[in-house]
């Protein structure tokens, strides 16, 4: 036990330190490629931390050889959005919250695009409902129809990458951390810091959630309820600690669009591929599951559609995950 908890523990310090890096690199990574600056979030930092889960439901989903192992590519494909529509936006918050006097702001206002932000809500909504309804029902064709949430997701892509947005004056791009001393580092180093940094937070992120899963086994805690509610608050750490990174300097839009761009991978690759592979029927906790995800997306587009939003209010959705853990637990003791 002592040992799974020191690997608990060094996995998850990991993470955060290789997470630093990542976002550091991606930042340059963005600049080099001539990216708008929220498309560097969207797209190239939430691919690349999306990248571990997605991973994990195409093991699952492909590889599985039992209706158990595959029903963990379809709970993870579910709770993934769960996580970073609750949670991570709350974290947003508090760290907003908790760092105004260091950052040096006069009032706790979230200093994002608000109006993009909100067509982002309403994106994933329209594609998180179709993927909830054909968790309903059962007929012939589904698996067909996984081919048009790549679509979607290719949709987004070319949407956001011919975005032209750029970061505000007071948003500086600090030194790359393989080359502090260097003003305009090369590609190679650049690319170098950041596949590195991806590769420690997917190694990190597996052994952290091993050792979640050893620790539920120690206490005795029903599988179901490590599958449903903790493991994807494991698997979606690094794009939270992403976050309470850019947010801790100043640059919560660049969290938030890493938010928002994990969100629609969530809602579309590994979606595509559980449909694949696998008869995509929900029991009741991913029903819930779902109409939580969506009370949070709906909540969130109010938020931002209004184009003022204050950090204390993103920490009620965080209340969401914690309703949601309370079913489980009670679905599964019941």
């Amino acid at each position: 036990m002592l040992l799974t908890l020191c690997l608990f523990l060094v996995s998850a310090g990991a993470i955060y330190l290789a997470c630093e890096y990542f976002v550091n690199g991606i930042e340059w990574l963005g600049r080099k490629l001539s990216l708008g600056a929220t498309a560097t979030g969207t797209v190239l930092a939430a691919f690349g931390t999306a990248l571990p889960e997605s991973a994990v439901t195409f093991v699952a989903v492909i590889f599985g050889k039992t209706p158990e192992a595959r029903d963990i590519g379809v709970g993870a494909a579910m709770g993934g959005p769960l996580v970073l529509a609750t949670i991570a936006y709350a974290v947003v918050g508090v760290a907003l919250w908790g760092n105004r006097h260091r950052l040096q702001r006069a009032d706790r206002l979230v200093r994002v695009d608000h109006r993009r932000l909100a067509r982002d809500q309403s994106w994933f909504l329209a594609i998180f409902a179709v993927k909830v309804g054909l968790g309903l029902v059962a007929f012939a064709l589904k698996p067909w129809l996984g081919v048009l949430f790549l679509l979607a997701y290719a949709m987004y892509v070319w949407r956001e990458m011919r975005s032209d947005d750029s970061a505000p004056e007071d948003e500086e791009l600090e030194p790359l951390k393989l080359r502090p001393h260097q003003a305009e580092p090369a590609m190679r180093w650049v690319a170098a810091q950041t596949v590195a940094a991806l590769v420690v937070i997917a190694v990190a992120s597996r052994v952290f959630v091993g050792q979640l899963e050893a620790i539920g086994e120690a206490f005795a805690l029903p599988p179901h309820l490590v599958a449903l509610v903790l493991s994807p608050v494991a698997t979606e750490l690094p794009e939270t600690l992403n976050a309470l990174i850019w947010v801790r300097q100043g640059k919560e839009r660049l969290a938030l669009a890493n938010i928002s761009g994990a969100m629609m991978i969530q809602a579309t690759i590994p979606s595509a591929l559980a449909i694949f592979a696998t008869p995509w029927l929900f029991d009741a906790p991913l029903i819930v599951s779902g109409a939580l995800t969506a009370a949070a997306i709906v909540y969130l587009w109010w938020l931002f559609r209004r184009g003022r939003v204050d950090a204390r209010w993103l920490l009620p959705v965080g209340l969401l995950y914690a309703v949601f853990a309370g079913f489980v637990a009670w679905h599964f003791a019941h």
